[in-house]
């Protein structure tokens, strides 16, 4: 058992308080909440990654009390987190096991190594990886699963997932989840974080409701209703949702021709239309994000043509800041490491794609009044617009990240996995914002592993498969079986 007795954690103002949990071996927790709840700092500080500020911990009876993730892990508590901490130029099998290198002699046995990255490999079906791959080279589905394959092939009393399926395809969770059932029917006890319900409904025996710091309830999860939870979440306060509305697309505004980078983005063509929501589906390594980065420049194409705005001047572009001055905006699916600066503020962080400015200098009273303003539109929840990104949540992080573009006035917008691991309140808000800028005749196009998500928001979805546009479907004549199967042709 794993008990937890008034833990709480105060950075300038308190983050979590109070917390009184008792955890049963072999049972599958679920922890529940908005962004902004405290399920992933109770996370840490139970895997060792922060020290509680009050409060005490015991496992199986005796004290608790880690002072980092590796005597958390001589204790078995293993942790996999939403934002990755692979190391990019090291291979998969070196990150696999950093900390567990096997040795001949004084020295690393790579033959050693590399078989038991490739066993461990298999048990998230990654067994065509080859080990010696570097891990920069990966997309970020198999980044995810190589994280669970790390905490999968040690033993351990405790495992924490947070959002652990955020950028798994169906059959990857459900592999997942085949793990999950059997560590919890050999006594390891899991604590999985998720916004999914289906989820939680599906793998978990439990479920804690946090909000604003503070535990709300714990129940069954046969006992815990979608209402329930909803209402435990964000109490009184109305959740914001934007019905899909129907438009009538005008013109292109960013059409692309037989744009090529092999062998991860072929020959695809496409058209996003003014006051239109474009999906774009398909399965991990399908090519959805390299595609978004190669129209945007952060990755070179080798043919093939970009046009924005109605133009009909060809182009490639070589760079970011090439796409941004003709008119494109983008924001990354992995927001923490190639979308914001996480240590400066939010106020330099929202202005960064278009400074204020007086005769060459910079209009910091321009500045601030546009980060306030852009701050109250898109609803972060912060104390400050100067307070520093890395103390937001993974939603309003990413509500800062799309107020940026939101100033920038672009003609579209490429939305990369944008409600990756953020709650039902903070997917609405960002959902709402995506239909504003159809409204106001942008082109929007929009990237998501979440299927459901696609289909709810958009007026028009495409397929990829290896690579390659192999389907497109309008709003009425698509159905999940149809897309899915055009996912796997």
């Amino acid at each position: 058992m794993l008990s937890l007795r008034g833990v709480g954690k105060s950075y300038a103002t308190p983050v979590l308080a109070d917390i009184d949990l008792e955890l049963e071996a072999g049972e599958v927790h679920a922890l529940i909440g908005a962004n902004g709840a405290g399920k992933s700092t109770l996370a840490k500080i139970v895997s060792g990654l922060i020290r509680a500020s009050t409060g005490g911990m015991t496992l199986a009876g005796s004290e608790y009390a880690p002072r980092d993730k590796a005597e958390a892990e001589e204790r078995g508590v293993h942790i996999v987190q939403q934002e990755l901490n692979l190391i990019e130029p090291l291979s998969v099998a070196e990150n696999l096991f950093l900390n567990r290198l096997p040795t001949t002699r004084g020295f690393v046995d790579f033959r050693e190594l590399g078989e038991q990255a490739s066993a461990a490999l298999e048990l998230v079906d990654l067994g065509d990886v080859d080990p010696q791959t570097p891990v920069s080279q990966l997309g970020v589905g198999h980044r995810q699963l190589i994280e669970i394959a790390s905490a999968l092939s040690r033993k351990c009393n405790w495992l924490l997932l947070d959002e652990p399926t955020a950028a798994l395809t169906t059959p990857q969770i459900e592999r997942l989840f085949e793990h999950v059932r059997r560590l919890s029917a050999s006594g390891v006890g899991v604590i999985y974080i998720s916004h999914r319900m289906e989820e939680i409904q599906q793998i978990c025996d439990r479920a804690t409701v946090l909000r604003d710091g503070r535990l709300m309830a714990t129940r069954k999860v046969a006992e815990l209703s979608l209402d329930e939870t909803v209402r435990l979440m964000v109490g009184d306060a109305p959740v914001k949702i934007s019905d899909r509305r129907d438009r009538t697309p005008g013109e292109p505004a960013l059409r692309v021709d037989k744009l090529t980078r092999e062998p991860l983005v072929r020959e695809v063509s496409l058209a996003a239309h003014r006051g239109e929501l474009l999906g774009v589906a398909g399965l991990v390594g399908s090519g959805r994000t390299e595609l978004m980065r190669t129209i945007f420049g952060a990755d070179t194409a080798e043919s093939g043509a970009v046009y924005v705005g109605g133009s009909d001047q060809p182009q490639l572009f070589e760079s970011p800041d090439a796409a941004v001055r003709a008119g494109l905006a983008m924001t990354p699916e992995d927001r923490q490491n190639q979308g914001l600066l996480l240590a400066k503020s939010i106020r330099m962080n929202m202005t960064l794609g278009r400074l204020p400015s007086k005769r060459g200098w910079i209009d910091r009273v321009a500045e601030c009044d546009a980060s306030r303003d852009y701050a109250d539109k898109t609803d972060i929840r912060c104390q400050s617009i100067e307070q520093p990104m890395e103390e937001l949540s993974g939603g309003n992080q990413q509500k800062a990240l799309i107020a940026r573009w939101l100033m920038h006035d672009a003609e579209a917008y490429l939305f990369d996995e944008p409600t990756r691991g953020v709650d039902v309140a903070a997917k609405a808000t960002i959902h709402s914002l995506m239909h504003e800028l159809a409204e106001r005749n942008k082109g929007v196009i929009v990237v998501s592993s979440d299927l459901a998500e696609l289909m709810s928001i958009c007026d028009r979805i495409v397929v990829m498969a290896r690579g390659r546009l192999v389907s497109s479907f309008k709003r009425g004549e698509w159905s999940q079986e149809q897309i899915l199967a055009a996912a796997l042709s």
